[in-house]
């Protein structure tokens, strides 16, 4: 079993800083996927597009997030991960540049794009973190970045929501932008010199996975307006198949590949990965359906006719109860395991889940919902990196933690693609906004694919002595 246990290669910064910049770049990543969901109906009315392509301003950034992050955990782990981190920082920045300006609807969805590099930033700071930190405050840092995502969704919607309505639509990126270049600042006088270990870039196995992922958006995304038998989205689903297909075969045979499979022969990698897929589709939609719903117009039915802050504060109890969560998860995966953890963590959503498709009529309801929400994704999120930076070797922790990365915003896409076809299809003949079965059918959707993760983390559960040896989590937390 591999240890976790590095000797920094220099200690000319101090670990304290360096922890907090390695943080506030996970932070500067969840500030740009802050940037998506609560804008959506802003986007919609400002730029004066549909449901469906509004909706592509957050797929789109999810997107480009998936191709770019496998292409930077591999560089993380090599000579060229001081310039790679440096580099996402930069793109992100000029992304939110070029969506701060009031330039139009596609030089807007480029700058979305654009933003997707900063998704990229969560495996490199959890390869800097183990390789130049102490196995103490290295097991910490790397807790507190991986919870950074969900705590940073209760606090990042209300600030933009705040943002938008009292500045305007672009004023959210600017703020954005000036954290980018601060982060960018940062970065380039913290972060130390990368390992010397080779940096190949598996070009082949980049454009499989790319080709690949785009032709499983497409399908989901365009298949309501095509239709879901018409000869485009059947080649769309068909091509994707068979290109992430031979995306696999080849990163088998790669002598170098882009993500290293094998790692999921590893019991608690394969374990991280396919719950935190699971767990990532079903529980996703949950934040965009929250912001629609509260701040549809009162005269569909349903809707609360919220402004664009008050949906935001609806999600801060999501941020508050992943917190709270990230203590008790690693107490809980002590005593008894991480699979046991995300089991019950899977419960926990489920039940959220299911409340709002029977109590989402009040802010009340919707508070209690995003709370139990928060819980669940706060466990789960917090024991993840740690399961899997516990069992793998230390020159594959970009690598594989660019994978788990890769399997979250993947699924965070197809999540944010369906969730919006489910709405599409219940919109009524002549009306812009879906009725009420519309939401209800989504929960139902996310009900499913959490209970399908239920059962896949049921598998992987092994209550009883805590893991000893090399694991993380039964070390000293």
């Amino acid at each position: 079993m591999p240890t976790t246990t590095s000797v920094p290669r220099s200690r000319s910064v101090p670990q304290t800083r360096l922890a907090a910049v390695l943080v506030f770049l996970a932070v500067e990543s969840t500030a740009v996927a802050s940037l998506g969901t609560p804008l959506l109906p802003a986007v919609q009315q400002a730029e004066h597009v549909s449901l469906a392509a509004s909706q592509w301003t957050l797929t789109i950034t999810l997107l480009t997030g998936a191709v770019v992050t496998p292409v930077l955990g591999r560089l993380g782990d090599g000579r060229l991960r001081r310039r790679a981190t440096v580099g996402a920082v930069a793109v992100m920045l000029a992304g939110c540049v070029l969506s701060a300006l009031p330039a139009g609807f596609a030089v807007f969805l480029a700058g979305r794009a654009l933003q997707g590099a900063g998704l990229g930033l969560v495996p490199l700071a959890t390869a800097v973190a183990r390789d130049d930190l102490p196995a103490g405050r290295s097991r910490h840092t790397i807790a507190a970045i991986g919870i950074t995502t969900a705590v940073g969704i209760g606090v990042g919607y209300p600030l933009v929501g705040l943002l938008a309505e009292y500045l305007g639509l672009y004023a959210p990126f600017w703020v954005v932008a000036a954290m980018s270049a601060l982060a960018l600042a940062a970065a380039a006088a913290v972060l130390p010199a990368s390992p010397a270990r080779p940096s190949r870039l598996d070009v082949p196995g980049v454009v499989l996975l790319g080709s690949g992922i785009v032709g499983l958006l497409l399908a989901l995304a365009e298949g309501p307006g095509w239709g879901w038998t018409s000869p485009a989205t059947l080649a769309c689903a068909a091509g994707s198949a068979a290109l992430l297909a031979a995306w696999a075969g080849w990163e088998l045979r790669a002598r170098r590949p882009l993500v290293e499979l094998r790692l999921l022969r590893r019991r608690a990698v394969l374990a991280a990965n396919v719950t935190a897929f699971g767990v990532a589709v079903g529980f996703y939609p949950l934040a965009s359906l929250v912001v629609r719903f509260v701040q549809a117009p009162p005269g569909t039915g349903y809707g609360f006719g919220a402004s664009v802050l008050v949906a935001g504060l609806m999600l801060t109890p999501f941020s508050v109860a992943s917190f709270a969560a990230s203590k008790v998860a690693t107490r809980a995966a002590r005593r008894t395991s991480a699979e046991f953890v995300v089991a019950a963590s899977c419960v926990v959503l489920i039940a959220s889940m299911v409340l709002f498709l029977v109590a989402r009529g009040s802010y009340a309801g919707i508070v209690v919902i995003m709370a139990l929400a928060g819980f669940g994704v706060g466990c789960v999120y917090a024991v993840n990196p740690l399961q899997i930076t516990g069992d793998v070797p230390a020159d594959q922790t970009g690598s594989a933690m660019s994978f788990y990365q890769l399997v979250r915003t993947v699924a965070y896409s197809i999540a944010s693609a369906l969730s919006a076809t489910v709405l599409v299809m219940y919109i009524p003949a002549g009306r812009l906004l879906p009725s009420n079965a519309g939401y209800s059918a989504a929960a139902v959707v996310s009900i499913v694919v959490l209970g399908a993760a239920l059962v896949a983390s049921t598998l992987f559960a092994v209550p009883g002595r805590p893991k000893r040896g090399g694991q993380v989590i039964s070390a000293g937390w």
